[in-house]
C-alpha cells in the first residue's frame, strides 16, 4: 500500500511538473489607448492581436492587461498585453507568471528595437534592456535578464532629437505594406518557442 501511494504520489508530482513546462507567457510590450494603437512602439502589442485575430480568440480585460489563451499542440500560450503602460510592464509580467506558476524559461518578450532594420527579427535568450524602458522595467521587477526577447526592428530613420516622435509615431506606408508578412512570420515564431524550444527557434527564425 505504501509503495502504491508513493508511485502515486510521484506520478502526480511528474505530471504537474510537465503541465506547467506546456504553459508560455508570450508578453507583447505596449502603450494601451488609441493614440498608440499604429506607433512603432507598439509592435508587441500588434504580433500578439495578429495572431490572435489569425486564431479567432478574444481578449479578456484582466488584472494588469488583456489576455487571450491559445492552444497549439498540447500547448497553452498566455498572450498578454499589459495595461501598465510600457515603463511598469514588469509589474503584469511577473502578476501573470506567478498567477499561471509559468517558469522563467518559458516566458518571451515581444519589444521593438531601434538597433535593427524595419522588420528584422532577433530572438535571444537573455541580455541587457539595451536602453528599452519596458525591458528595463520588466528586468527591475523579475531580478533578472534570464528570460526570451523577440526583437522587432523598427530601425533608426529619424534626425536628432527625434527619437520620441518616432517612435510614438505611426508606421509609413512601405512599412504598412510590408507588416503582413511579417505579422504572419512573428505568429510563426510563437508557436516554435513553444513546440520546438528556444534553440531551434533561433536557428530557424533569426535574421529572417
Amino acid at each position: 500500500m505504501i509503495k502504491w501511494l508513493n508511485n502515486l504520489f510521484s506520478k502526480t508530482k511528474t505530471d504537474d511538473n510537465l503541465d506547467v513546462m506546456k504553459k508560455f507567457l508570450i508578453v507583447g510590450l505596449g502603450n494601451i489607448g488609441a493614440e498608440y494603437v499604429n506607433t512603432r512602439h507598439n509592435i508587441g502589442f500588434k504580433v500578439v492581436d495578429f495572431l490572435a485575430r489569425k486564431e479567432g480568440l478574444d481578449f479578456q480585460t484582466v488584472k494588469l492587461g488583456s489576455l487571450a489563451e491559445y492552444k497549439f499542440k498540447g500547448r497553452t500560450f498566455f498572450l498578454l498585453k499589459p495595461n501598465t503602460y510600457m515603463n511598469l510592464s514588469g509589474k503584469a509580467v511577473q502578476y501573470w507568471m506567478d498567477k499561471e506558476n509559468i517558469p522563467l524559461e518559458n516566458i518571451m518578450v515581444i519589444t521593438d528595437d531601434l538597433n535593427l532594420s524595419f522588420g528584422t527579427i532577433r530572438i535571444r535568450p537573455k541580455g541587457s534592456d539595451g536602453g528599452h524602458n519596458g525591458l528595463k522595467n520588466i528586468n527591475l521587477v523579475l531580478n533578472t535578464q534570464q528570460y526570451t526577447r523577440f526583437r522587432f526592428g523598427i530601425s533608426d530613420e529619424f534626425k536628432k532629437g527625434k527619437q520620441v516622435d518616432y517612435v510614438l509615431g505611426d508606421w509609413d506606408d512601405a512599412e504598412k505594406n510590408a507588416l503582413p508578412e511579417r505579422l504572419e512570420l512573428a505568429s510563426e515564431i510563437i508557436k516554435s518557442f513553444g513546440t520546438a524550444g528556444l534553440e531551434n527557434t533561433m536557428t530557424s527564425f533569426n535574421g529572417k
